[in-house]
């Protein structure tokens, strides 16, 4: 059974509670002391339970008066914060915005997004959750998430996006690797090379994309398929053997920088591209993602991440 309890019933019987006079309740509450009365009897009827005991000298809480005086503060504080995040989510200023993103973009782009969305609106709190990018579209779709970062994502209808940011791809490969002294790896010479990618359904855009470039070259590339996550494990494969992996520069040069004995070079003639695109559903009107996409817009304007048509 539902009871409709409002909050002023309930300051009402605080007020009563605290001074333990109707009179002084009365006055404090700038309120006529038959109407606070009324009010109180009111609320003892909808709870079925008398919460005062009164007699002509005194007035003290019954046992049920007392569990309310111990609760009712509580249920007001749990109202108020829920006002308060209504109002804040409302007007974009705070809420929490679940975002989605892949392995390669959970470094430098996801960071820099972060401290960026830290400093321009320090109340939204972002639960940020890790997926491969072929994954991210259908979770937005579904209203798991609210926005996502994918790489080269494929088209879902019902999630809008637009490109990020725009990168090449760069090699990865062991010290030991006999292309390890070569800072601009033509593709050309990647011909008799074993590359190391993560599966096609994992980023099949991206992967697309790779394959394309080698036969552009005028030939077909050796892939070995690495189904075993997390990056980390990748990497490691890297370091001890002879193949080589390919990944946006920004993760690459990450990837350089914290695993032992792997060096990163650039892809050239031609150069491979990749997209990094940022996702959301298209009929979401949460002031909170709007405030997200402006945050994402203006990094990639500040970091230069989109390439210049010339270059």
């Amino acid at each position: 059974m539902s009871i409709d309890i409002s909050p002023r019933l309930l300051r009402y019987f605080l007020a009563v509670a605290e001074e333990l006079h109707f009179g002084r309740a009365a006055t404090r509450l700038y309120i006529a002391q038959p109407s606070l009365s009324h009010q109180i009897r009111k609320l003892e009827e909808t709870l079925g339970t008398p919460l005062f005991a009164r007699s002509s000298r005194r007035v003290q809480l019954t046992a049920a008066g007392r569990t309310l005086v111990r609760e009712a503060p509580k249920a007001l504080a749990a109202l108020e914060q829920a006002v308060q995040l209504t109002r804040l989510a409302g007007s974009g200023v705070a809420t929490t915005i679940r975002l989605g993103y892949t392995p390669v973009t959970g470094f430098d782009t996801l960071t820099t997004l972060l401290e960026a969305l830290r400093e321009d609106h320090p109340d939204l709190m972002v639960d940020a959750r890790e997926f491969f990018s072929a994954e991210i579209p259908e979770r937005i779709r579904a209203g798991e998430l609210d926005i996502g970062l994918a790489l080269a994502p494929q088209p879902v209808d019902g999630v809008a996006g637009e490109i990020l940011r725009q990168e090449t791809v760069a090699a990865l490969l062991s010290i030991r690797h006999h292309l390890a002294d070569t800072p601009r790896i033509p593709v050309a010479a990647l011909r008799d090379e074993t590359l190391l990618l993560f599966p096609r359904h994992l980023a099949p855009v991206y992967y697309d994309g790779i394959v394309a470039a080698f036969r552009e070259a005028g030939f077909e590339p050796e892939i070995c398929a690495f189904d075993a996550p997390p990056v980390y494990a990748m990497l490691a494969r890297l370091a001890g053997g002879r193949e080589i992996g390919l990944a946006p520069a920004s993760f690459a040069e990450h990837a350089a920088t914290t695993a032992a004995g792997i060096v990163v070079r650039d892809v050239v003639d031609p150069p491979i591209l990749a997209d990094l695109s940022i996702l959301w559903r298209a009929t979401d009107p949460s002031p909170a993602l709007a405030n997200v996409l402006a945050t994402a817009r203006h990094c990639a304007e500040k970091h230069k991440w989109l390439r210049d048509p010339g270059t």
